[in-house]
């Protein structure tokens, strides 16, 4: 089963959606790698100047598939951290803008997706909150770099949700729009920065991650 898809506009605009709606599109090791390839794809291809990253279903993504941290299978967790680095830092490192469509939840490691991003944009739906936090370690830095230590450290200290509203008021999303309208709003957005030259929009994305300070190697938990 094929887990996310990817459709291309004639504006130089790529969409990768998140196709696992039965699962609140779950990040799981083949979803993860799924969308690693695809965006692995998607930097070597000249036509494209923007990625839009979303999930189907009304549900942005509910985190990492938790059966998968405790399956008896060796593979799946000889595979489980190494899938997650390289998902992580697929995202974050890809050479060109990146827009979050997010509508409804967006969780744990859905969450961490959309902080991956350049810019995100949130339905009037959507929630974000780190409810992991309640077992595991929270990646920080994106987060921190977003919203400031405060709000950071209040919401992966805490897992407390908060609503679009609350992520517009400290910065965690540039637009808050009807969930109608989200696509739309989004490819507004996408479209005015495909208007730069991609080898510009490449080096302004390199400040960006350079600024992070997230080494390559750095592993996820320690992100």
């Amino acid at each position: 089963m094929q887990l996310t898809e990817i459709s291309r506009s004639e504006d130089a605009v790529a969409t990768l959606t998140l196709n696992w709606p039965a699962k609140k599109n779950a990040l799981s090791i083949a979803m993860r790698d799924e969308v690693s390839d695809a965006l692995d794809a998607l930097a070597a291809d000249e036509s494209v100047k923007v990625v839009v990253i979303t999930g189907a279903g009304g549900v942005f993504s509910a985190g990492f598939d938790l059966r998968e941290f405790g399956s008896p299978d060796p593979a799946v967790q000889q595979a489980l951290w190494p899938s997650s680095d390289r998902f992580h830092h697929t995202v974050l490192r890809f050479p060109l803008p990146t827009v979050a469509a997010v509508d409804g939840p967006a969780l744990a490691g859905g969450f961490d997706l959309a902080t991956l991003c350049d810019i995100r944009i949130a339905s009037e739906t959507a929630v974000f909150a780190h409810p992991e936090q309640a077992f595991s370690d929270v990646l920080y830095r994106p987060l921190a770099e977003l919203v400031g230590g405060a709000s950071a450290r209040y919401l992966t200290l805490s897992g407390r949700r908060i609503d679009a509203a609350e992520a517009l008021r400290i910065g965690l999303v540039a637009e808050v729009v009807p969930a109608a309208e989200l696509m739309d709003a989004v490819g507004r957005l996408a479209r005015d920065i495909a208007r730069g030259p991609r080898e510009a929009l490449i080096r302004t994305k390199a400040k960006a991650v350079q600024r992070m300070g997230i080494d390559v190697g750095m592993a996820t938990l320690a992100m």
